[in-house]
């Protein structure tokens, strides 16, 4: 795997120094890769050199190039070793809608892309023969399966399947709150930085396209809109962006806001 020519943070000789979201300014490992660093393998702390330092270190220039952004986005997701409760931040807004009896359990990916003009949101649009949201754009996910070990797992496995992401391409950072679908799906949306060498290979019977939206447009309040829609005779409110050739709208919207409005409450 080929990394873009940014310089590789190298583990601090003597004490890190961490910013709020746990993560040291010099050498941007995490508080948990500190402490295991000398019980780490030798393959272990190479892979951490070699692929996941320099992936945060693309993310980081991506992001305006600030390590105050890169702590903003770490601070506002909810940590890996504490997914977020709670049958959906939406729920009321769809009570009367849900169909009866549990959610169904499912994960999505939003993965972010560091690229040299700025960090991009990687979004994919349906094959429009699909029984289900055909035609409409979304993060690749879905249900979660019984050998899934947790939402990282199913959103991992459902972007392989559908775009050929493989593991090692892949940083997780953090989870966004859960959403709940008007089909009672409770979706968990996980953030992860993408390798930017990593090319789509859509899936034709699941995938017709794979594309990019910057992640400052998505995040730009002038850009999200309320429109209205028709559904069961009843007129709702519902997200939209107008990027150019793509309606992206409903629940990809609507997990795109969390993680806008999640990033406002740690400013």
């Amino acid at each position: 795997m080929e990394h873009s020519p940014h310089a590789v943070p190298t583990p601090c000789i003597g004490i890190c120094a961490l910013d709020r979201a746990g993560v040291c300014t010099g050498c941007l490992r995490t508080v948990d890769e500190i402490t295991r660093w000398r019980t780490m393998s030798r393959p272990e702390q190479q892979h951490v050199m070699q692929h996941t330092l320099p992936l945060r270190e693309q993310l980081r220039q991506s992001l305006q190039g600030s390590l105050a952004e890169h702590e903003r986005l770490m601070r506002a997701l909810h940590p890996l070793d504490r997914p977020p409760p709670g049958d959906g931040w939406n729920r009321s807004e769809l009570v009367d809608l849900l169909p009866p009896g549990p959610p169904v359990e499912a994960a999505v990916l939003a993965g972010i892309i560091p690229r040299e003009g700025g960090a991009q949101v990687l979004l994919t649009r349906r094959t429009d023969t699909l029984r289900h949201h055909g035609g409409q754009v979304g993060f690749p996910g879905g249900r979660m399966e019984p050998d899934d070990r947790d939402a990282v797992a199913a959103a991992i496995r459902e972007s392989d399947e559908e775009i050929a992401l493989k593991q090692d391409q892949v940083q997780v950072l953090g989870y966004l709150d859960p959403f709940v679908t008007i089909t009672g799906y409770r979706v968990m949306p996980v953030v992860a930085v993408i390798d930017p060498a990593f090319v789509a290979v859509p899936e034709p019977g699941e995938v017709a396209e794979v594309f990019e939206v910057p992640l400052a447009y998505l995040m730009d309040p002038a850009n999200l809109h309320h429109v209205e829609i028709d559904h069961r005779g009843r007129i709702r409110h519902v997200l939209e962006y107008g990027w150019p050739g793509q309606r992206i709208w409903g629940a990809t919207a609507a997990i795109l806001y969390n993680l806008r409005r999640r990033l406002e409450q740690t400013a």
